[in-house]
């Protein structure tokens, strides 16, 4: 940049010398080249500080980590190799036979609960009978002996028949309380339950729907819309929930998925406000700048990042230097014509409110540097990425 604008300045100079047929010598040159310098500087420097440019811009996008919920033998990997697909499309399939005798098994108890629940109150309802039965025998019992008891004062009856009636009814009391007992026995089995919902039944109920939810998840799915890239599951393979081995890579796709972020010096911080104009110039796309707004900047950056730690943070082991600060963008232009693939490069610049008419001059230099992307090798590129 700063070359084209020496030799435009210098091409501007041969001009007026020749027009105006001013004299070459050694104050005519020394203020030619004076000035240009002072003049240059001035330029560039309002310019870099007024309208920011940075060549360290890339589409960030999000990728999801695919992890069974349920451990098993993959039997079929139905989906392929950057191919788009849709929320709920089939990834792959976990051998669902174990997961299905679980569902089976985890009915079948749920069914003896609640017959035994119909058992229950079977039994409280004897119980009840029982009671109830037991009282009579126990009200007959105690007639018998008040009339016995009113015979033996009438001398009517002897001491020892008394006696007989008297241990038919301790007899027929006792049956009361140990009928009561049983009945109340059976009255907190058949009424343990929770919500309305005998215990046994409500646990077997959320086992059995714990069972058929790790059914369902044998079928593992795609979490929204995306594609997955580098295919390598293969059926017979086998995978578990294991965090740190995903058993594929799901790349997310969508507006909201993807975000064009710049790394810009903090020395521009006070100039990039929300909803500047800006401009893009993908190095996929040579020849073609792409109008863009700023969306936000990061308040944060990188360099100063803290992790959780026992020790305190020795200044002379953080990274040198101030880092640079994050500026994210909304493409304004579409560029749904051209091949731009997520995780692309490009080229940056902001057009501040500030110093409006030095714009042009960025607007300029940026379609120059994207012109610049036809001319490239192997080389130049990987020297660049590095």
């Amino acid at each position: 940049m700063e070359l084209l604008l020496i030799l435009l300045y210098a091409a501007i100079c041969i001009a007026i010398f020749k027009i105006f047929r001013i004299p070459v010598n050694e104050w005519t040159l020394s203020t030619a080249v004076l000035g240009g310098i002072v003049g240059l500087f001035a330029l560039l420097l309002t310019m870099n500080y007024n309208h920011p440019y940075s060549a360290n811009a890339r589409i960030y996008y999000a990728v999801t980590p695919i992890l069974p919920s349920v451990s098993g033998r993959v039997v079929e990997v139905p989906v392929e190799t950057n191919v788009p697909l849709k929320q709920g499309d089939v990834l792959f399939k976990i051998d669902p036979a174990p997961y299905q005798y679980a569902v089976d098994d985890k009915s079948a108890q749920l069914v003896d609960a609640k017959q035994s629940v119909k058992e229950l109150k079977a039994a409280l309802d004897h119980a009840k009978a029982e009671t109830k039965r037991t009282k009579s025998q126990a009200q007959l019992a105690q007639n018998n002996y008040d009339r016995q008891v009113a015979l033996y004062h009438q001398n009517v009856i002897a001491k020892a028949a008394l006696d007989t009636y008297e241990r038919n009814l301790d007899s027929a009391n006792q049956g009361v309380v140990a009928a009561q007992a049983t009945e109340q026995e059976a009255d907190l089995a058949y009424s343990a339950n929770v919500g309305g919902v005998n215990t046994s039944v409500a646990r077997l109920t959320a086992e059995l729907g714990d069972a058929k939810y790790n059914l369902e998840q044998t079928t593992v799915r795609a979490p929204g819309p995306g594609f997955v890239t580098q295919v390598g599951l293969r059926p017979g393979m086998y995978v578990m929930p294991v965090p740190l081995r995903p058993a594929m890579t799901f790349v997310n796709i969508g507006e909201k998925n993807a975000t064009l972020t710049a790394a810009f010096q903090e020395n521009y911080l006070q100039r990039i406000h929300i909803g500047d104009d800006a401009e893009v110039a993908f190095a996929a796309v040579p020849g073609r700048v792409f109008k863009a707004k700023v969306r936000s900047v990061v308040n944060a950056i990188p360099a100063g990042e803290l992790l959780p730690s026992g020790t305190l943070a020795d200044p002379s082991s953080l990274p040198a230097g101030g880092g640079r600060a994050l500026v994210i963008f909304d493409l304004v232009e579409s560029v749904a014509d051209y091949q731009i693939p997520l995780g692309s490069t490009a080229e940056v610049a902001v057009y501040t409110q500030y110093v409006h008419d030095l714009s042009l001059l960025r607007k300029i230099l940026l379609r120059i540097k994207s012109w610049e992307n036809y001319i490239f090798s192997e080389e130049h590129v990987e020297r660049r990425e590095h």
